[in-house]
């Protein structure tokens, strides 16, 4: 008697296909794990202190020794790029998880609750978004005075809205399915249905979003930086070492250029994470 055994090739498909990732899940991945490298340990990656001034290589063009040149207090411009990852990667976690988690609970409950609370919240995020909100954040900041922490504070009072409006539009809908239904016949409490229920189902598109919200935030800390309402000098932070070269574009154009090709790639990997992200968990569905 003979047997037959299963093929080699449809389990190796079966596996590859398992492990597919999207390549902007993969791309990303990788920039934000080596920009997270970065911003912990950047002395093991920084050739010179980021604060450290040598006044005999005063705005230094990049060569073998300083390969991102200097600038005009002879500090290395490759040192203040590395170490200004721990600062703008803080202000990428930090102003983004608390609008996150508070709107995150706002949404669930204005939607499992509806009527007049949705009515209310949906009168708060219209007179929220009818103003850029770049300008609303720099006159909380001009209010409160500079600094990282006052712009925590200005953009949670902003930001949780959009948190919200995803959140409460998802639950809307998830509360609408049979398992909420059941939930509610079986006489579980609205707490229990929203937050062990719903908003597992619903929390998806939050989380999608707050990666592109990252990104944002280190846009918006780096002009905040630049203007001077952000981090503040002698500080390694990408805003205040473009600030810093603004006045030498023509003659040391590394001063600026570098620390903004920093920007776009970090911010370039949250939104391709985010991308990926989306994507691997509509397939998973």
């Amino acid at each position: 008697m003979t047997m037959t055994l299963p093929t080699a090739a449809p389990r190796a498909r079966r596996r590859l296909r398992l492990g597919r990732l999207p390549a902007t899940f993969v791309a990303g991945g990788l920039i934000l794990a080596a920009s997270l490298v970065l911003a912990i340990v950047p002395g093991l990656f920084s050739p010179y202190d980021p604060i450290a001034m040598d006044y005999n290589a005063l705005l230094s063009p990049p060569d073998w020794a300083h390969p991102f040149g200097t600038d005009s207090f002879g500090r290395d411009v490759l040192a203040r790029v590395i170490h200004a990852y721990t600062i703008d990667m803080q202000i990428a976690v930090f102003a983004t998880v608390g609008p996150l988690i508070v709107g995150t609970i706002v949404g669930a409950l204005v939607g499992y609750a509806g009527g007049l609370t949705e009515t209310l919240f949906g009168r708060i995020v219209d007179a929220v978004i009818s103003f850029p909100f770049l300008v609303l954040v720099i006159a909380i900041v001009a209010v409160l005075g500079p600094g990282l922490v006052n712009m925590y504070i200005a953009v949670g009072v902003i930001d949780w809205v959009f948190y919200g409006r995803l959140v409460a539009g998802e639950v809307k809908v998830q509360k609408r399915l049979d398992y909420a239904d059941a939930g509610r016949a079986m006489g579980y409490t609205p707490m229990r249905i929203i937050f062990r229920h719903l908003l597992p189902n619903a929390i998806t598109p939050a989380i999608v979003y707050w990666m592109t919200d990252m990104a944002l935030a280190i846009l918006l800390g780096s002009s905040l930086g630049y203007l001077g309402l952000g981090a503040q000098p002698p500080a390694a932070e990408w805003g205040v070492q473009i600030a810093d070269g603004k006045n030498f574009m023509a003659t040391a154009w590394w001063i600026s250029v570098f620390p903004g090709i920093a920007i776009v790639v970090t911010g370039l990997g949250f939104s391709l994470f985010g991308d990926g992200l989306a994507e691997l968990l509509r397939t998973k569905k």
